[in-house]
């Protein structure tokens, strides 16, 4: 894929890009690629796959996320959804989540060289973040890309999410065999019911899964767990 194919792509899918935006990606790809030769932050390395499956793939995000709003990318990685979500809507306030040194200092160095004033990174691990009070329930949206199961996913992202937001978790195929496993959870920590949307990904064909779960109640006091318990233990 190409910007011209990606902009195409966009309008498909209901995205349309503001002026900078085009620009801003550019910048973003050969950056990512850069630091990746250095750092390994993504498997996925060509320039044609960047667009696809990273910048068009998170800006699918904005089939649930609506404009304007505060959205957490738990977990975000190399920035994804967070940093295109941000590019895209430029009247989003997105906070960038990760646990890894090298990771945060290359979404701290996009986030000046790009000049996105409405994003700022933590680093934390999302199981102490949904403790602090500067983050508990304080999101429109908990979205993540992360690569696990839903129960434990609901726990990294609703403590985050206030009453009336929304967790998104951003999948493949797996998740309709997950939502079931995940209800028991979500329910305990204030979700109401899982909402499946499934697409394709242009170019390839790779079907993608949207869950949503709006929170309709606090998450109890006792949630998150401490780290690394929701991942051994699940809800």
């Amino acid at each position: 894929m190409d910007k011209a194919e990606f902009v195409k792509e966009c309008e498909a899918l209901g995205v349309p890009l503001p002026p900078h935006a085009l620009g801003h990606f550019s910048f973003y790809l050969e950056f990512l690629l850069e630091y990746n030769a250095k750092f390994n932050l993504t498997k996925i390395n060509t320039p044609g796959e960047v667009w696809r499956k990273h910048f068009l793939d998170s800006l699918s995000a904005l089939l649930v996320i609506k404009s304007q709003g505060k959205v957490v990318d738990v977990g975000s990685g190399a920035g994804f959804p967070g940093i295109p979500l941000a590019i895209a809507c430029p009247s989003l306030y997105v906070t960038l989540v990760d646990s890894l040194g090298k990771r945060v200092r290359f979404l701290e160095e996009v986030v000046v060289r790009l000049g996105l004033g409405g994003v700022r990174v933590v680093q934390a691990r999302a199981e102490d973040l949904g403790r602090m009070p500067e983050h508990r329930e304080r999101y429109a949206y908990a979205v993540t890309r992360a690569v696990g199961s839903l129960n434990v996913l609901a726990e990294y992202c609703l403590p985050l999410v206030e009453r009336g937001g929304i967790m998104l978790a951003m999948k493949g195929t797996a998740a309709f065999r997950e939502v079931e496993a995940a209800e028991r959870a979500v329910k305990v920590l204030g979700g109401g019911e899982l909402t499946t949307s499934a697409w394709t990904l242009p170019g390839g064909g790779e079907q993608r899964v949207l869950v949503a779960v709006k929170k309709f109640r606090p998450t109890p006091p006792t949630y998150p767990r401490r780290a690394g318990l929701p991942s051994k233990q699940p809800l």
